[in-house]
């Protein structure tokens, strides 16, 4: 693996999932594998569980990680080629990007989109300029459209659940993604990441429902049966994901915010006992509501937990890929 953008750069996602849970079982098999070795971890946008879990993944393979919060340490940074840096930028990413390559042997980056021009964020300006020009490898640690590591944790989440429960042995599980009402405008990226796995996967009937309006760029939901009636979509689901996301096709914009939408035990009940993901931060008793989140039905804080073997599972791919 020499860069960690999409499911695109994973040869075997079943592969990288088992490579994670064996880290579970054994966090320190690899303690010797990024000895003398640095990772940066550059965030753009805060963070918590992303932040943390990849320093503790890294550490655990023996690599000494550095955060630093580009947002409120550095420079503005300019990422516009032929740009006259008259104004509020102080360093292009040109000059800073291959410093970082000389200081690091991997470059973590986190970034949000603008959510003001879908063909800036589409094209994923940020990140493709650090890749471009740091000469190393690259992980996202979210980007303007997508969350590779998030996503890959919830196949292993889902795929741990499934290894627990005998019900699943001869069984195609139905999972469930179902947008969520939010009091202010959410990237897409956890959605269209989520959607982008599970299509890529190919081993769940795989759902997502939204009100009309939040429908996702089809390169992510392609293969996915979509639904605008949510009662419909739980009905006899194993896993529902629950996410808010702003209009893709009215770029960025808030067209609901109906409270109806909200996943409730009373909703889940026409589920088969479904378990309940979300990414984490949620906002209690908007996106989900409290009988859900402290209920037997979560899997939020395990999810969240899981977050460290995905990152690290990631981050040994990588050396073992760029042994010097």
């Amino acid at each position: 693996m020499k860069k960690f953008i999409s499911v695109k750069d994973v040869k075997d996602i079943n592969a990288l999932v088992k490579k994670a849970l064996d880290y579970k079982a054994n966090p320190f098999a690899d303690k010797a594998l990024g000895a003398n070795k640095r990772i940066g971890l550059l965030f753009l946008n805060p963070s918590l569980r992303t932040r943390l879990s990849t320093q503790v993944a890294s550490q655990n393979l023996g690599m000494e990680p550095i955060v630093f919060n580009v947002d409120k340490e550095g420079w503005a940074l300019e990422f516009s080629e032929g740009a006259i840096m008259n104004g509020t930028t102080v360093e292009h990413i040109k000059d800073a990007a291959p410093v970082l390559g000389n200081y690091f042997d991997i470059l973590c980056i986190r970034t949000f989109p603008g959510l003001q021009n879908r063909e800036d964020d589409d094209g994923e300006k940020i990140i493709n300029q650090f890749i471009k020009y740091a000469g190393i490898p690259v992980v996202s640690l979210e980007s303007a459209t997508l969350h590779p590591l998030q996503s890959l944790t919830d196949i292993i989440t889902i795929t741990e659940s499934m290894a627990q429960n005998e019900n699943f042995k001869n069984k195609k599980p139905k999972i469930v993604l179902t947008w969520a009402p939010h009091i202010k405008s959410i990237p897409q990226c956890v959605a269209n990441s989520f959607s982008e796995w599970m299509t890529a996967w190919g081993e769940a009937d795989f759902v997502v429902t939204h009100p009309e309006g939040y429908e996702l760029a089809e390169e992510y939901t392609n293969g996915a049966t979509i639904t605008h009636n949510q009662e419909e979509a739980l009905k006899d689901a194993d896993f529902v994901y629950v996410k808010n996301w702003s209009s893709y096709s009215d770029y960025g914009k808030v067209l609901s915010t109906d409270a109806t939408w909200m996943l409730t035990n009373e909703k889940l009940s026409k589920s088969n006992n479904a378990k309940v993901m979300h990414c984490l931060p949620v906002r209690r008793n908007v996106e989900l509501s409290d009988e859900i989140l402290d209920g037997i039905n979560s899997l939020v804080t395990k999810e969240a937990s899981n977050r460290v073997w995905a990152a690290q599972a990631v981050l040994s791919e990588i050396l073992s890929a760029n042994k010097k």
